[in-house]
């Protein structure tokens, strides 16, 4: 039984509301403009959870119009949310990793300097193939020497099959299609996977003291040559691929694998699957928190925002509308610090950012 959305008390006074959004606006260089509908940007991953926040908001305030999400990768819609305060920025920013320190100082000169995040919940970054796929087993230390543009600085990868990079593994080509370098599913992939298959070496946690830019290249940029294929923002598309692609591996959030279990085979991490147990517990090496993140300047401008991070909330439980739709409940630690911030609406101070 999904949790119901209580029905939250909206702003008393929309006009009011709109002229304090105005005023932001003019602040910082707008025109003035008014906008009476809650808009939010950023994560492929975190979208289908937004939208169905969304769908629960308006359920429980009769009469507020649907909020606007838009699915534009993480590191596109920290571009979008960190422009500027006012109407025609974006209120929320859906992330499937944090906040970079670089993104927090762009949003800080560009007067976005109150910032609520949010964690909302947990998610896997999934390897999956198809159905009639070869029955792969990867580790991070493999799917790096697949992927890697130059393996542990020694050159252009000339690996062209699986058995190529371990002799375990079928003479197949590697071919994965996966997320755009603004996605925050790519971020995670270097973090979570290709920088600690990287770190298998030695010599690169040696280069890493040495030239932090260096070894960034070396452990988390990824071949240009047709092996990995750059699919875009639609994680749906990568499921379709698959499809049509059996000896191809997918990269993306869990919940489409979950979502996508009578057409795709999950492909172990290190012998784990992604599971709903392995992700929350952290057992999976590919999970991680997602958030959202909201514009305090904006929660008395934007009518009902305050409710949409409420229903949120009220929602992310083990037993919440949002595990229905595949995401992981974060544990009941986080839920309850998440839970505060939403209250409290206390204030991101950027100190621990990388």
């Amino acid at each position: 039984m999904e949790v119901p959305v209580k029905k939250f008390a909206l702003l008393a006074a929309t006009t009011a509301s709109v002229f304090s959004l105005a005023a932001c606006g003019d602040q910082t260089g707008g025109a003035g403009a008014t906008r009476d509908q809650i808009r939010a940007v950023g994560s492929s991953t975190v979208y289908p959870f937004a939208t169905a926040v969304a769908e629960l908001f308006v359920q429980g305030n009769a009469g507020m119009k649907s909020p606007i999400v838009e699915s534009t990768g993480t590191g596109g819609g920290m571009k979008l949310f960190c422009a500027g305060v006012g109407a025609q920025h974006p209120d929320i920013e859906d992330a499937s990793r944090r906040i970079k320190k670089s993104e927090y100082e762009q949003c800080q000169a560009n007067g976005v300097k109150d910032i609520i995040e949010i964690q909302i919940g947990v998610d896997g970054l999934a390897f999956a193939e198809s159905k009639k796929g070869p029955g792969l087993k990867l580790t991070p230390k493999i799917v790096y020497e697949a992927l890697a543009a130059n393996p542990y600085g020694k050159g252009p990868n000339k690996a062209q099959t699986w058995k190529d990079v371990d002799p375990s593994l079928p003479a197949i080509a590697i071919s994965v299609f996966g997320p755009p370098s603004t996605s925050g599913t790519r971020d995670s992939l270097a973090e979570l996977i290709l920088e600690k298959g990287c770190q298998s070496d030695e010599a690169m946690k040696a280069l890493k003291e040495k030239s932090e830019d260096e070894y960034k290249a070396t452990c988390t940029r990824i071949r240009e040559d047709g092996k990995y294929v750059d699919s875009g923002e639609n994680d749906n598309l990568i499921v379709q691929k698959l499809n049509a692609n059996p000896n191809a591996v997918g990269v993306f959030g869990y919940s489409f694998l979950e979502e996508n279990k009578d057409t795709l085979n999950d492909v172990p991490i290190n012998g784990v699957e992604a599971t709903y147990e392995t992700v929350s517990t952290g057992q999976y090496p590919g999970a991680r928190p997602l958030y959202i993140y909201v514009k305090k300047a904006h929660m008395q401008a934007i009518p009902g925002l305050q409710a949409y991070l409420n229903a949120f909330a009220a929602n992310w439980a083990p037993d919440g509308a949002l595990t229905k739709r595949g995401m992981v409940a974060a544990p009941e630690d986080v839920r309850k610090k998440s839970a505060e911030t939403v209250k409290s609406l206390t204030v991101l101070d950027g100190s621990d950012l990388k």
